[in-house]
């Protein structure tokens, strides 16, 4: 700890954080009506008792009325907010991290048709391409409410006992005022670099007279738009220096790049397959040229990294946010010396994509984040021992043996394959996915240290289960791909998983028939174009791989547009005849009798699959529940307790994808909400 670059204490202002470890303003939409509740307090609170310095809220909180949020943002424009911030405030305080909010007005980065239907508002009538809207040009008066409004939210926050705040200076309202890209207002908002700063200014004079020198201010900002026409790194430099000339700011928390669009936001933000801290050095470039206090985030996932950033003098709080997401308790086993034990973050971004589809922000292989309140971080030990046998080392049997010997119970492991991953292993066989091997090997690495006995090249049966005398058996056996969905022509179609293990070899014009929109039909395709071969991707949804989500979809089409690849929704694949050498690919559309025909050498389905849940029949009617769960007990935390068989010897469940194809998030959920009870 005396040496450890990390755990070094820093002072801003009158503030000292505990060490050089954040978690940036970010919003993993859990606010219920708008209001940081009890899922909210939960979540950081977590993160405070386990060490982190700081845990900056929202991102971002809205401040005015004609700002609606676009997913579950904190609403900052009412006064009700103050009483749950300050709870969230008071408990973090209590465990020793600071507090902080991030605030903003969205500008046209939302939606007309959200909230109260009032128009989008931004200095020019130029749409965002990512939320569509075509914004009001803003008027003096609008001008004047909104500085208003921003005072009035930091004097919420301050009532609230934060420790400052920061505003949101890109993509959003404040950015829209900066760049020439989007600010052609005329007067003294609009021209020059000191005009379209203006605004922000107004709003730091505004707020640090309502709220006084001891309520710390800072700009989260882009120093570089990295667009033709926006403003640039020399901008970005200029723009840095003023911030700190002004003596209206206490930090700088820069980033590098735009968010009007997908690809734009995956590279200010980037996902697995892409380069870890890209836009450190950046950060590091302002620091040097402004001598002030800089914090950034983006990227930075493991330790190493941030120590670094921390040790080269980059910056002076590095932000570990989507590491926290995965893992909590980072701080403190960075401080009790047990790195090695910290859960990784592997980019899949699952967390964020989540929110820009309207859902909660969720981590893939930390089923506890966001569920503070039901979900443990730390497993319990339970009070008696028992034997637990797991089919399967997918990331379902993983988490499941994990958990149990986690809780003291003697685990046995039975595995079909070599070495565990299920199908993880072949994901992760894509160089650009390979991160997501790390969700089997901290597992792996878990189970090893409690003592888990794996057999692997195990096609266990029924008389392999029972030989480990087990009270409790878990079958975690997976599925395998499901491609008999034609008319006619099943037998001539292969696999996406075919493709991605190299069982089957691309073929030079390949039909790619993906009615499941995950990620494998995608990787395939990815595969097989690299060869140089033509590739059509055909759904029948409106949009194609919908389940990939928007920030996980860009690294793809950076690939697949450089490629001979071709895009076709709303048709259906029918069926497939061999016509010579070659195959003709039947569609139809779910809109109409019409069909087209497609002449090629391979097809390619992509159909989700079906469990391999033999074993689990075969053990059904041995056991004590006969397979039954009790589902109110498995989703209010109660104990399982279902006994319809006084013969039986074990009881028998069956999780993941063995009971059907869903995705790694729901596999190892389904292990961790039925185990940690066991």
């Amino acid at each position: 700890m005396a040496t450890d670059p990390l755990l070094q204490p820093f002072r801003l202002k009158h503030l000292t954080l505990r060490n050089r470890i954040m978690i940036t303003s970010h919003e993993p939409a859990y606010p219920e009506d708008g209001m940081p509740k009890d899922r909210y307090r939960a979540y950081h609170v977590e993160r405070a008792k386990a060490g982190v310095a700081l845990t900056m809220t929202a991102g971002s909180a809205s401040v005015s009325r004609d700002s609606p949020p676009v997913f579950n943002n904190i609403l900052a424009w009412k006064d009700e907010v103050v009483g749950w911030m300050k709870r969230l405030t008071d408990e973090c305080h209590d465990h020793g991290a600071a507090v902080m909010i991030q605030l903003t007005h969205l500008g046209r980065r939302t939606r007309w048709d959200k909230a109260d239907w009032l128009p989008v508002v931004s200095p020019s009538h130029e749409r965002e391409a990512a939320h569509r809207s075509f914004p009001k040009k803003m008027e003096d008066w609008d001008i004047a409410r909104i500085i208003a409004d921003y005072v009035d939210a930091a004097e919420r926050m301050k009532a609230a006992g934060l420790d400052g705040l920061e505003l949101q200076a890109y993509g959003h309202l404040m950015d829209q005022f900066w760049s020439p890209l989007t600010n052609d207002l005329e007067g003294s908002y609009g021209g020059s670099l000191d005009n379209r700063l203006r605004f922000t200014f107004d709003i730091l004079r505004g707020i640090r007279e309502r709220c006084g020198e001891d309520f710390l201010l800072g700009v989260r900002y882009t120093g570089d738009e990295c667009l033709p026409g926006g403003f640039d790194a020399a901008d970005g430099i200029a723009i840095s220096q003023k911030l700190k000339d002004s003596g209206l700011v206490d930090f700088l928390n820069v980033v590098r790049g735009h968010i009007d669009t997908d690809a734009g936001l995956t590279d200010v933000i980037p996902v697995q397959g892409m380069r870890n801290a890209p836009h450190l050095e950046f950060a590091g470039q302002i620091r040097k040229a402004t001598d002030f206090p800089t914090f950034h985030a983006a990227k930075i996932p493991d330790v190493p990294t941030a120590r670094h950033a921390i040790a080269a003098g980059l910056v002076d709080m590095v932000g570990m946010t989507r590491a926290h997401i995965a893992d909590p308790h980072l701080v403190r086993k960075i401080v009790e010396g047990r790195e090695d034990d910290i859960r990784p973050c592997v980019g899949a971004n699952y967390c964020l994509d989540r929110i820009y589809q309207g859902g909660l922000a969720f981590c893939l292989h930390n089923a506890a984040t966001g569920r503070e309140e039901t979900m443990p971080h730390a497993i319990p030990p339970a009070p008696a021992k028992k034997r637990v046998t797991v089919v399967g080392a997918g990331p379902a049997g993983m988490e499941a043996a994990r958990v149990a010997a986690e809780r003291g119970h003697a685990v046995t492991v039975l595995e079909a394959a070599d070495r565990p991953g299920g199908q993880i292993r072949l994901t992760a066989l894509q160089e650009r996915r390979r991160e997501m091997i790390s969700i089997i090997a901290w597992r792996q690495a878990m189970c090893e240290r409690h003592g888990v006995t794996f057999r692997f090249n195990t096609f266990a049966e029924a008389d392999d289960v029972l030989a480990t005398n087990p009270d409790e058996v878990i079958i975690a056996t997976g599925g395998l791909p499901h491609t008999a969905v034609l008319a006619a022509g099943n037998d001539l179609v292969v696999s996406a998983w075919d493709i991605l293990s190299g069982d089957v070899k691309p073929g030079a014009n390949v039909l790619v028939y993906d009615d499941a929109g995950d990620h494998a039909a995608l990787q395939a395709a990815d595969l097989i174009a690299a060869t140089g071969a033509r590739v059509e991707i055909v759904t029948p949804d409106r949009a194609f791989a919908p389940e990939v989500m928007a920030m996980n979809l860009v690294p793809y089409m950076r690939s697949l547009q450089g490629l001979d690849t071709t895009f076709t929704v709303t048709w259906r694949l029918q069926a497939v005849a061999r016509e010579g050498n070659r195959l003709r690919a039947t569609l139809g559309s779910d809109y109409g009798g019409v069909t087209r025909d497609r002449i090629v050498d391979q097809v390619v389905v992509n159909h989700g699959t079906r469990p391999l849940d033999e074993l689990y029949f075969d053990l059904k009617p041995l056991s004590s529940n006969r397979g039954e769960v009790d589902y109110e007990a498995l989703t209010t935390g109660g104990l399982q307790a279902v006994r319809t068989n006084e013969a039986g010897t074990f009881r028998l469940f069956r999780i993941g994808d063995a009971v059907a194809a869903r995705n790694t998030h729901a596999a190892i959920y389904d292990a961790l909400r039925l185990v940690k009870d066991l």
